[in-house]
């Protein structure tokens, strides 16, 4: 027993805990990472961090990515998961659209796409002068969006790169959510009609209480991802953080702090909020979750 408990055990705090426990430290000196020599700082690192305008910025943008990211996919997932399970004819057997097995693999096919190539993929549709996605709306009549710059401009960076996110993860949770839905009895499905129960009112009532726990996984999930988005923002912005930096995200500014300036204590810094960040919000999704009803919530 404590050989099959005590190894992983072990393993775990070497390669996962103390890890942690470095970069805590590190994020208390001025290491510049190249060198042994290093002077123990206290909170300067911290207090800097927090007078450092481009991280507040891109705090902020990792925040405006944490409202919006996971709520999107989770909507556009559960609504994709509803209509290939429950979403068909309302008479006969409770089952999916037409053709359902079609749909969840198209949706499903994005996730299976490294993330660096979903940013590469989406540069070049983006792209002003020869993009995809402009020639496509020349091509039904607007002209006004010739050579429209969709990564180039404050006002629609942010949006692009977030659609791009959610395009990638969608399908991932749609088939979470799908065989949450599958564990749910067809009688309850068939249940809500006899009582009236139009589609929506079904998904609202029956279909999301019943999977709330995998709801608060991906949730949690996509917090983490929006809280990093290093990658996506890497590939769709490689060499700054977008136009007047709208899209730089904390992973960026850790990234630049560490290997272009060489301060690697206040990128340890930066790390550490991060973590913390993570932390909090996972943190706030289970007190929610828990608050509100989770596994115990009868259905209404």
């Amino acid at each position: 027993m404590l050989v099959f408990l005590g190894v992983p055990f072990v393993l775990y705090l070497i390669f996962v805990i103390s890890p942690f426990i470095q970069a805590f430290y590190y994020s208390f000196t001025n290491w510049s990472g190249f060198s042994p020599k290093y002077n123990v700082v206290g909170l300067d690192n911290y207090i800097r961090l927090f007078q450092d305008d481009l991280f507040l910025k891109a705090l902020g943008n990792n925040i405006l990515l944490l409202i919006i990211v996971p709520l999107v996919t989770i909507i556009l997932a559960l609504a994709l998961a509803v209509m290939v399970t429950v979403g068909g004819s309302s008479k006969g057997q409770v089952k999916g659209l037409k053709g359902s097995s079609f749909y969840r693999v198209v949706s499903f096919f994005p996730y299976t796409i490294p993330a660096i190539a979903i940013g590469i993929m989406w540069g070049q549709i983006y792209d002003p002068s020869g993009g995809l996605l402009n020639g496509l709306l020349r091509a039904v009549g607007l002209g006004g969006f010739k050579d429209y710059p969709w990564l180039g401009d404050a006002r629609t960076a942010m949006g692009a790169s977030m659609f791009v996110i959610v395009w990638g993860f969608v399908g991932f949770y749609m088939v979470l959510f799908v065989a949450g839905i599958k564990g749910i009895p067809a009688e309850l499905y068939e249940a809500a009609r006899i009582d009236g129960a139009g589609r929506f009112r079904t998904a609202i009532s029956l279909t999301v209480p019943m999977i709330r726990d995998n709801i608060q996984t991906a949730y949690i999930y996509l917090g983490i991802v929006a809280l990093d988005a290093f990658v996506y923002m890497a590939a769709l912005f490689p060499n700054a953080g977008g136009p007047q930096n709208s899209t730089l995200v904390m992973a960026q500014q850790l990234f630049f702090t560490a290997f272009q300036r060489g301060q690697f204590g206040m990128a340890t810094a930066m790390g550490v909020v991060m973590a913390v960040a993570t932390l909090i919000f996972s943190g706030l999704v289970f007190l929610v979750n828990r608050l509100t009803g989770g596994k115990d919530q009868e259905l209404v």
